[in-house]
């Protein structure tokens, strides 16, 4: 279908809203495909993309991207230390991983880099524009595998138990936070004062060991209390 005839003008207020999205991808047909799906959304636009991870992460500090969609296996530089720079520079920045590995051990060094999405590279394109969809919005998307490895990591660390030690209305709490609710969103919602509010979200990461909203929304996933494709799992029976 043609674009009406006025969208070939530049809005300057639209140009403003859109997300800069660079990727980083050695593959170039996979490359391309992503671009392609980048473009199709009115709300993103692609700066730049590279096949070499040293070029990629210049190019990230260049153009300030809010969305990085990134390999893992990249010549020069590979992707987890990108990340792991990238988050370095600007700790709110969103990256979502696209990769064919998904070990254990892979999957913690990104978690602990601060990876806000990680999908494998057999999943679908509906899965591929879902995690895009909702990692350039700020929330997180994990690929059923990388969830398992990721349930997999808390219980080897010896926090199998710690969903126990949380009461009924902290649970509520930790959901809502992993779904990007605001402390003052959470209070209203809840019934309560924006300080009782923000008193549960301190007791709850102190109760857990964690540090920030990323590491608690991973948490939350790995126990079921959210869905990783961004639903509510709270009523998901346990298989």
């Amino acid at each position: 279908m043609d674009k009406p005839s006025g969208a070939s003008l530049a809005d300057p207020a639209l140009e403003e809203d859109m997300k800069k999205v660079i990727v980083i991808e050695d593959q170039t047909v996979m490359r391309d495909l992503i671009c392609q799906l980048v473009e199709g959304y009115t709300t993103m636009e692609v700066v730049a993309s590279s096949g070499d991870g040293a070029e990629g992460y210049e190019l990230c500090l260049e153009h300030a991207p809010d969305l990085v969609i990134l390999d893992i296996m990249l010549p020069n530089l590979n992707g987890s230390e990108v990340l792991r720079r990238l988050k370095a520079k600007n700790p709110r920045i969103n990256i979502l991983i696209v990769s064919a590995a998904s070990s254990n051990s892979m999957v913690n060094r990104l978690l602990k880099s601060g990876v806000t999405g990680y999908i494998e590279k057999d999943a679908g394109l509906v899965e591929l524009e879902k995690a895009i969809n909702l990692v350039a919005d700020g929330r997180s998307y994990f690929s059923p595998r990388v969830v398992d490895a990721m349930r997999e990591l808390m219980v080897s660390g010896g926090q199998e138990d710690s969903l126990e030690s949380l009461t009924t209305r902290e649970r509520e709490i930790v959901q809502l936070i992993a779904e990007s609710y605001s402390n003052k969103e959470i209070a209203s919602k809840l019934g309560m004062s924006v300080r009782t509010a923000d008193t549960h979200r301190t007791n709850i990461m102190k109760k857990l060991d964690l540090h920030d909203v990323a590491a608690l929304t991973r948490w939350a996933i790995a126990n079921k209390l959210v869905d990783p494709l961004g639903g509510d799992m709270s009523t998901i029976e346990e298989a």
